[in-house]
């Protein structure tokens, strides 16, 4: 043992490489061996030499993982007292955890290194994700996975037979793209912090600056790559079994409600968690709903990237087929490309003869509810700014937002009431929507019987996705009529804006669509108990009611009381029987 440990680890033999896993595995007493075989784990050592090590290490820690307490940078890490700390036991497990995690620094610097031979790096990865596998108590340890994925987007050479490694053996699991999405996501946010910080301190040196945007359009590359390789979500029924790298599954709702759990419910029978692990395992239309709200994250955070032109180009090539129809929100692409293309259209001269019927079709209940409305209905309004606006496309639009005022919240329709506000002051050939009437209908309004259309007929088609051929023009704005006697208050009131003569331009003025985009219920509310109101409606009674509703609200109604007023109907009753027996006797 004595002449194992005096020889330096760069000369050892293979042979007594292999003594010295045997001893670790066979005894606590040779845990100094474990340093030793970690020196080994390294881009220069021999292939031969840190297979043999890694087998050793691997079959270590693979039996003592469980039992080690969480790392020092993991959020999960408890107090832990002063008597616990003395503990030989604890320090020795302490120690333990610090040399797994160097361990797997280890494994991570051998896996990106370009002096590796590809037939090690799968080996050493296949090693790496056993410990994803089962490093966490049985359920996917995500840290070292991170940390993974990191190095790997990080690093300051390429690695591509790595990721292909990663997307060909594991991309297939279910887990492992979940991940995948959620790191994924924090490094494009990391980028994009770092490239807003790096903008804002641009006084430095020219070269620096010029490495550091090739290595951010690498890292960008490196995260094009990995995202574009993962497979899309098979069995959008939610009918379909997923494959699983770990056997936990995927985290649920559960886990943050288990974090404050206290002592008393933490120390219950074994039996019944396990019970409840197994009713907490999620359907398949559940892995798939959060499949798409992880893959949306992941890609939404990684277009706000600055991504260079070449990665453009592929991305915009099969962004139709491969990200838009997973996504689980298309309308945040939606206002991301909207505002590409005006700006393209009006300072840069781009002719895009289907941009207004691709506007029209954006026109749904969703997007008064979708994140980035504000941004979407400033767009909008810009958009119907021009005076070159054909008429029947202004009095589309206007009567396709008025159609949706009828089923949108009440802040969506006090933005609808300023569109529609600003489209007509905008185009006055089209006030004739406000005061159209059934009699002006013309002889184009018969059916194909002759025979003319029944009074209120709406010509207009709101399932038509083309504006040229909803019929707006022959149409009416009867739904904002009906918001006169709207509910809630501020509704009621801003629609009485549309009853003055718009198409006198001097006496108005438009609306900045900006103050009521990013309206809600709460707004709207808290706008209300602020304002200053000088008379309240109030009900006066002279005296106090005997009854929830006055007699006069049931005329023709007669109704029989309990009680005294009983008998007193009883006691008529037989007085006019009385009566009618006298008048009988006398005649």
């Amino acid at each position: 043992m004595t002449s194992i440990l005096a020889k330096k680890p760069k000369k050892m033999k293979l042979k007594g490489l292999k003594t010295l896993g045997q001893q670790l595995l066979s005894s606590r007493a040779h845990i100094n061996n474990l340093p030793l075989l970690l020196g080994f784990i390294s881009p220069s050592s021999p292939p031969p030499h840190v297979l043999e090590s890694l087998l050793s290490l691997q079959s270590f820690f693979t039996t003592v993982l469980a039992d080690l307490p969480p790392s020092q940078s993991s959020k999960k890490r408890r107090r832990i007292d002063d008597s616990a700390k003395q503990d030989p036991e604890f320090i020795y497990r302490t120690w333990l955890r610090s040399k797994f995690d160097e361990f797997v620094t280890l494994l991570i610097e051998v896996l990106i290194s370009p002096d590796t031979e590809d037939a090690l790096r799968e080996i050493v990865l296949d090693s790496f994700m056993e410990f994803v596998k089962l490093g966490n108590g049985g359920s996917f340890y995500s840290s070292i996975y991170h940390k993974l994925l990191r190095s790997i987007v990080n690093s300051p050479t390429p690695v591509d037979f790595l990721s292909e490694l990663l997307a060909l053996k594991y991309f297939k699991y279910i887990d492992v793209r979940y991940f995948t999405f959620i790191s994924l996501e924090k490094l494009s946010k990391a980028l994009d912090t770092k490239d807003t910080a790096g903008d804002e301190t641009a006084g430095g040196d020219g070269d620096s600056r010029s490495q550091s945007r090739e290595s951010m359009e690498l890292s960008i590359c490196k995260i094009h790559y990995i995202i574009s390789h993962i497979p899309p979500l098979e069995g959008n029924d939610g009918k379909s079994e997923y494959e699983m790298w770990s056997g936990s599954g995927l985290p649920s709702n559960e886990e943050h409600d288990k974090k404050k759990l206290s002592k008393a419910q933490k120390a219950e029978d074994k039996g019944w968690k396990a019970e409840k692990q197994t009713n907490t395992v999620l359907s398949p239309a559940s892995i798939a709903k959060k499949m798409k709200l992880k893959f949306t994250k992941a890609w939404i955070s990684f277009l706000r990237l600055p991504i260079p032109v070449n990665v453009y180009k592929e991305v915009l090539a099969t962004l139709h087929q491969a990200v838009i129809p997973h996504l689980s929100n298309p309308i945040i692409l939606c206002v991301m490309a909207l505002s590409s293309l005006f700006i393209l259209m009006t300072q840069h001269g781009l002719e895009y003869p289907n941009f207004y019927e691709k506007l029209y079709a954006l026109l749904s209940p969703s997007i008064f509810m979708a994140k980035h409305r504000a941004k979407f209905f400033q767009l909008l309004d810009s958009c119907l700014k021009s005076p070159l606006l054909p008429a029947y496309l202004a009095a589309a639009f206007a009567k396709k937002l008025s159609r949706l005022s009828i089923c949108v919240p009440p802040s969506g329709e006090l933005v609808i009431i300023a569109l529609i506000h600003n489209l007509l002051r905008r185009h006055p050939s089209i006030n004739c929507l406000v005061h159209k009437e059934d009699g002006d209908e013309n002889e184009e309004d018969k059916n194909d019987s002759g025979s003319e259309k029944r009074p209120g007929f709406d010509h207009f088609n709101s399932e038509e996705s083309n504006p040229i051929k909803s019929n707006a023009m022959r149409s009416s704005l009867w739904e904002i009529d009906t918001l006169r006697h709207h509910y809630c208050p501020p509704v009621s009131r801003f629609v009485l804006s549309l009853e003055n003569d718009l198409t006198v331009r001097s006496k108005t003025t438009e609306m900045d669509i900006k103050d009521f985009s990013s309206g809600s219920y709460a707004t709207i509310f808290g706008d209300e108990i602020r304002r200053r109101v000088k008379q309240v409606p109030l009900a006066f009674y002279k005296a106090t009611p005997t009854s929830l509703f006055p007699e006069s609200d049931f005329c023709g109604w007669t109704f029989k009381y309990e009680g005294s007023n009983e008998i007193k109907e009883q006691k008529t009753v037989e007085e006019d029987d009385a009566s009618t027996k006298r008048q009988r006797i006398e005649c």
